[in-house]
């Protein structure tokens, strides 16, 4: 299972938060709604994460068996 709790870390760590995601930056809210609920995003969005965020993968997810 992927656990997207990280993000939420790096996020809050970051001079980003939920609302310049979606007003600066053009998230969409329906994908902080995925993340919240650790439900599936694609690797496009991770990557433009990554990039906003200037972190890597492992900060903002994780997998679990």
């Amino acid at each position: 299972m992927i656990d997207y709790s990280p993000f939420w870390k790096t996020l809050e760590e970051s001079d980003e938060n939920w609302y310049t995601l979606v007003h600066k930056h053009d998230f969409n809210p329906a994908t902080l709604h995925r993340l919240k609920h650790n439900m599936p995003i694609s690797t496009v969005t991770i990557d433009l994460i990554c990039q906003i965020l200037h972190c890597n993968v492992d900060e903002v997810l994780t997998y679990h068996e």
